[in-house]
């Protein structure tokens, strides 16, 4: 390991003279790319400085500690020693997780899908409660959100919502949210006071660029129809919806929130490229790891990953057994303490695999 970290170390160092050359600086497209490169390998090289100097301190100590005989400098050396060996095990750890492969998607922008499961309006409510979750924890990141398509509920919710999440490391962050979320509380409706279950599912899709899938034309059948529902004088009057079938995977995409039928055929083919990307990517991992779940699941819309309890301000997240009482700042947004449990779970699990 010291071997490899030495390397990338000297990476490091020569990354940092050539985006200082003029020369260099003057190919943009290059300088660009060394640019990416150096931030990429920046906490790795730290943690490996901090470790250097650790096993330099520590060293020192046990020299210091082996021609020591006042008994209380002993004592007290020996306390450093041991703090010293504490932090070199910490270090150690978190270099192994960074040495870990990178997901190649982790900084793309993602497309959140949320639909309404069983529950019926209930579950419409729970659909927008959960959309509402992601858009705030969203903000917190600085991210920029943009609703794409919507099928309201009746009462308030959304049968079905669709929308883009674009940021640094976006994917990252948000792709243990894939899967059936459930809800448990009394429903606004309910006169009896009796508690229902409704469930709500969300994929989540890393934007693809033209360059990660290819889509041959031939391949997609596109129809225009006139937009429903509420939208002003364009909605049923025009042909601005667009209806994408993708024929030899049998994907269906209709987009009809813009009053441009351009404008929703370019929405459109945004989510059939990402959700035939997700579709490649998941025959794939299949292909790879035929019989391993990882420890935070599938990612499988169907599988059951967290539980949102209302009379008792629970949240359960159950791929990894956590469990917390904050569910309103949790539905605020507030995702970072079950993210980062998801995320050190995932890297925990492929440690052990490596």
């Amino acid at each position: 390991m010291l071997e490899k970290l030495r390397l990338i170390k000297n990476r490091y160092e020569l990354l940092t003279d050539l985006v200082s050359d003029p020369n260099v600086i003057a190919r943009q497209n290059e300088w660009r790319a060394y640019i990416k490169e150096q931030a990429s390998l920046t906490t790795l090289v730290n943690a490996f400085n901090r470790y250097e100097k650790t096993l330099q301190e520590h060293e020192q100590s046990k020299q210091a500690l082996s021609g020591q005989n006042d008994p209380d400098y002993r004592e007290m050396l020996e306390l450093e020693v041991d703090e010293l060996e504490e932090q070199i095990e910490k270090i150690e750890e978190e270099i192994k997780v960074l040495l870990l492969p990178k997901d190649p998607k982790d900084d793309k922008n993602v497309i959140l899908e949320v639909r309404a499961g069983t529950g019926g309006n209930e579950a419409a409510l729970f659909a927008a409660d959960l959309f509402r979750m992601y858009t705030r924890y969203a903000e917190r990141q600085g991210w920029k959100t943009e609703v794409m398509s919507a099928s309201p509920s009746d009462l308030g919710g959304y049968r079905e919502v669709i929308f883009m999440v674009e940021g640094k490391g976006a994917y990252s962050k948000l792709k243990f949210e894939s899967g059936a979320h459930r809800v448990q509380r009394v429903p606004l409706t309910e006169a009896s006071g009796r508690i229902h279950t409704s469930t709500a599912t969300v994929a989540v899709l890393p934007e693809a660029e033209e360059v990660d899938i290819e889509i041959d034309q031939n391949d997609l059948r596109i129809d225009t129809f006139c937009s429903s529902g509420p939208g002003g004088q364009s909605v049923n009057t025009t042909y601005s919806a667009v209806r994408l079938t993708h024929i030899p995977s049998g994907v269906v995409v209709n987009m009809q929130d813009e009053k441009s039928q351009i404008k929703n055929r370019e929405k459109a083919m945004r989510v059939l490229r990402a959700r035939l990307f997700d579709l490649e990517q998941a025959k794939r991992d299949a292909e790879m790891s035929e019989n391993r779940r990882g420890q935070v699941g599938t990612g499988d819309r169907s599988e059951r990953i967290r539980t949102f309890n209302f009379s008792q301000s629970r949240v359960s997240d159950h791929r990894i057994s956590f469990t917390t009482h904050r569910l309103e700042a949790i539905l605020d947004g507030d995702l970072n303490e079950l993210i980062d449990a998801l995320t050190t779970a995932d890297q925990m699990d492929k440690l052990q695999r490596a």
